[in-house]
């Protein structure tokens, strides 16, 4: 598999202290450049830019995936087996509320993965996934 290139994405928060609080804290991501309205975290190597809205936010639509509803709008990182279940258990002891708890989905078939979802403060969703063998992440 060849290096990825970072991505950067930009996404929509309610306040500062709460989102670094919940990037820094609780999923370890480190804090770069910041005004009083956005913040920049390195997400797993990548470029997350958390700009304050004072708008509401969007409903969140789903669609089932696996046999599970997962929000149609999400972003997240894939992570080496053993980080997944270190941040699962990390979130678990922050009683992080999980839309999907951490678990295996697509069992015994290509792309077997292990993957959670849940939200940030703001509400935006989150899913993190892993995989045993890596050259399933775009298997067919």
């Amino acid at each position: 598999m060849k290096a990825i290139a970072p991505f950067h994405l930009a996404f929509p928060i309610k306040d500062i202290e709460s989102t670094r609080k919940f990037y820094h804290e609780v999923l370890g991501c480190t804090i770069g450049r910041s005004t009083e309205k956005w913040i920049d975290f390195d997400f797993f190597g990548h470029q997350l830019s958390a700009h304050v809205n004072t708008s509401e936010p969007q409903q969140t639509a789903t669609s089932v995936v696996d046999g599970k509803q997962v929000p149609l709008r999400h972003f997240g990182a894939v992570l080496e087996w053993e980080d997944w279940h270190n941040l699962a258990e990390r979130l678990k002891a922050n009683k992080t509320e999980f839309l999907l708890a951490p678990s295996l989905r697509f069992q015994g078939e290509a792309g077997e993965q292990a993957t959670m979802f849940f939200l940030d403060p703001s509400g935006n969703a989150l899913e993190f996934k892993s995989f045993k063998d890596q050259s399933q992440l775009f298997a067919k």
